[in-house]
């Protein structure tokens, strides 16, 4: 098992598909891509840049959720990849013990953000879906080009609910 940490989420080119960049906070400090939907995409770009919303998004609800019943994130693993999908877990611990629960690793990541609970990964995932970062690839971790900010912008503009139906 290896601690990750939240790079961001960037936009794949060409396709212009969202992605969640976790990188291992030590060892060969590899990349792990993951790609998310729009709507998760949002939903930690808001964690991330600590934006308050004047209602609570559905991952806020959550943590409230959580937080309310006296149940703490302890910390989420993204636990498998198979047939070109990632899996995670939720390990949570409340009065009646600790818990894990399944989830997709996008609402996972979501969760910890707000919660300040730590990421890992599963070793295997990282050797069958991580990669060693070249040097600059990252670029001391810049931030993404205004080029990018603003495709990036476009996409969330243009998506609707129906877009994530079947």
């Amino acid at each position: 098992m290896k601690e990750m940490e939240l790079i961001g989420v960037r936009i794949e080119l060409p396709s212009n598909a969202p992605i969640v960049l976790l990188r291992e906070t030590d060892g060969e400090g590899r990349l792990l891509p993951i790609f998310i939907g729009a709507a998760e995409a949002q939903a930690i770009a808001l964690a991330m840049e600590e934006v308050e919303t004047p209602r609570p998004m559905t991952h806020d609800l959550f943590k409230n959720v959580l937080d309310d019943l006296g149940v703490q994130l302890d910390r989420i693993v993204v636990t498998e990849l198979r047939d070109r999908t990632f899996y995670a877990e939720l390990e949570l611990k409340g009065g009646n013990g600790a818990r894990r629960i399944s989830s997709r690793p996008s609402d996972a990541v979501a969760l910890a953000i707000r919660a300040g609970a730590p990421i890992f990964a599963d070793e295997s995932v990282l050797d069958a879906a991580g990669h060693a970062v070249e040097p600059g690839e990252l670029e001391g971790d810049e931030p993404p080009t205004e080029e990018v900010l603003d495709q990036f912008r476009e996409f969330l503009d243009q998506v609707t609910p129906e877009d994530f139906n079947g």
